[in-house]
C-alpha cells in the first residue's frame, strides 16, 4: 500500500511537511527527486547517490527507457529496480512532455500519439494503456498517468482542446491501472497530471476532475515551460487550493532552488528538475553562499570548501580552485563533483525546509536565505 500522510502545515503559510510510504521505503516531504532519465543520474554512481546525496527517490523517464533498452530488456532484468540497482522508490514519468517536445516528430490522436524515435526514426504508438503496461514492466513506485502538455503560449480554445485530451486520457489509463496487476511484487499507484496551461478555469476543471481518481499523489504538470515565473506562482497557488489535504502535491518539472522555496510556501511536496545536474555539468554550482560560475577565474587560488554550509563529504573535502582546475583541464571528474554539490544542496534546502515547516519558522527561514542562494558570486 502506498500512502501520504500529512504531519504539518506551517502556521505562517501553506508549506506542509509529510510521509509518503512505499514498499521500497519512506519519502519525507518535501522532496526533490533527482532526475535519472536512462536509469541513471548523469554523473553519479547510485552508492554516491544513496550515502552522498542521500536521495530518497529518483525519477526516471517511461518514454527513453521504452526506447532503449527497451521493455523485454527491463522486464528480463526484474525491472529497473533490480536492473539499475537502487533499492529506495522510483517514480517514473509517462513520456508526455518528452512526446510534446517532439514537436517535429508527433502526432496527437484521440487513441493515443504517434511519434518518430529521436535514436533511430522508427515509428511507435504511446497510449494510456500501453504506457501503463510499460510502467507496469518498470516497475516504478510512482507512475505518471499520459497527458498532453500544450505549448507556451497557446490559446485558451488550444488549452481546453487538449485538456479534454487529457481527461481522456486518465480516465483509459486509470481503468488499465485498476484491471492490470504489478509485476513484482511490490504495491504502484497511478497518479493523475493536471494541465490547462496558463488558465485558471481550465486548471480549476482539471483538478476537479482528477480528484475523483483518490491517489495518494496528484500532480500538477504543464508548468516551466516558457511561462513567467509570476504565472508560475499564480497557478500554483491557485492549484493547492482545489487539490486535496490528503494527497502528495507534485509540481513536474519545477526549478530554481528559488522556485522550489516559493512552491513549498503555496503547499507543493514534491519536486523534479534536471537543472541541478544539467548546470552542475557546466559549472555552474548552487552553495549556501550563493551561486558560483567555477570556471571563472577568480576561484583559481581559492582554496576553501567548495561548500562548507553543507553537510556533503565531497563539498567539503575538495577546494574550489581544485574543482576549477578539473573544469579547465577537462576531467571527468569535475562533472562528478560539481553534480554531488549541486544534488546535495537541493536536498539540503528541502530538507532544512521540513525542519523550519515542523517548526513554525518557514517563512521567516526563507525570508533569510533566498537573498543568499539566488546572488551570484
Amino acid at each position: 500500500m502506498i500512502d501520504f500522510t500529512l504531519l504539518h502545515t506551517d502556521k505562517t503559510s501553506r508549506a506542509r511537511a509529510g510521509v509518503i510510504q512505499t514498499d521500497h521505503g519512506i519519502i519525507q516531504t518535501p522532496i526533490f527527486m533527482p532526475v535519472g532519465t536512462l536509469a541513471s543520474v548523469k554523473a553519479v554512481h547510485q552508492k554516491e547517490l544513496d550515502e552522498v546525496v542521500k536521495a530518497q527517490i529518483i525519477l526516471s523517464n517511461t518514454y527513453h527507457l521504452y526506447l532503449r533498452p527497451g521493455n523485454e530488456t527491463i522486464q528480463l532484468a526484474g525491472g529497473i529496480h533490480a536492473f539499475m540497482n537502487w533499492k529506495k522508490p522510483i517514480l517514473t514519468d509517462s513520456g508526455g512532455y518528452q512526446v510534446f517536445s517532439l514537436s517535429e516528430r508527433r502526432k496527437v490522436k484521440p487513441e493515443g500519439v504517434y511519434f518518430s524515435s529521436h535514436i533511430d526514426g522508427s515509428k511507435h504508438l504511446f497510449t494510456p494503456e500501453s504506457v501503463v503496461d510499460t510502467q507496469r514492466i518498470l516497475g516504478s513506485d510512482i507512475m505518471m498517468a499520459l497527458d498532453e502538455c500544450p505549448a507556451y503560449p497557446c490559446t485558451k480554445q488550444a488549452a481546453k482542446k487538449s485538456l479534454e485530451i487529457t481527461k481522456s486520457w486518465l480516465a483509459r489509463g486509470y481503468y488499465h491501472f485498476e484491471n492490470t496487476n504489478p509485476l513484482y511484487g511490490h504495491d504502484q499507484i497511478f497518479v493523475p497530471i493536471a494541465q490547462g496551461s496558463t488558465y485558471d478555469d481550465l486548471r480549476i476543471e482539471s483538478i476537479q476532475y482528477n480528484i475523483q481518481f483518490n491517489t495518494a499523489v496528484q500532480a500538477i504538470g504543464g508548468l516551466s515551460v516558457g511561462e513567467p515565473d509570476e504565472d508560475l506562482y499564480r497557478l500554483v497557488k491557485l492549484s493547492t487550493q482545489y487539490l486535496p489535504q490528503n494527497s502528495a502535491r507534485y509540481l513536474m518539472g519545477v526549478g530554481t532552488p528559488v522556485n522550489i522555496l516559493n512552491c513549498i510556501e503555496a503547499g507543493i511536496d514534491m519536486f523534479d528538475c534536471v537543472l541541478p545536474s544539467r548546470n552542475a555539468r557546466h559549472g555552474i554550482l548552487y552553495t549556501t553562499e550563493g551561486i558560483v560560475n567555477i570556471r571563472n577565474r577568480k576561484w583559481k587560488d581559492d582554496f576553501s570548501p567548495i561548500d562548507k554550509g553543507i553537510n556533503c563529504p565531497t563539498s567539503n573535502q575538495h577546494t574550489k580552485a581544485y574543482l576549477r582546475h578539473l573544469f579547465i583541464s577537462g576531467e571527468i571528474l569535475a562533472m562528478q563533483i560539481a553534480t554531488l554539490q549541486n544534488l546535495c544542496f537541493y536536498l539540503y534546502l528541502v530538507n532544512t525546509a521540513r525542519e523550519k515547516i515542523l517548526n513554525n519558522e518557514f517563512n521567516i527561514w526563507k525570508k533569510e536565505i533566498l537573498p543568499i542562494i539566488s546572488r551570484r558570486l
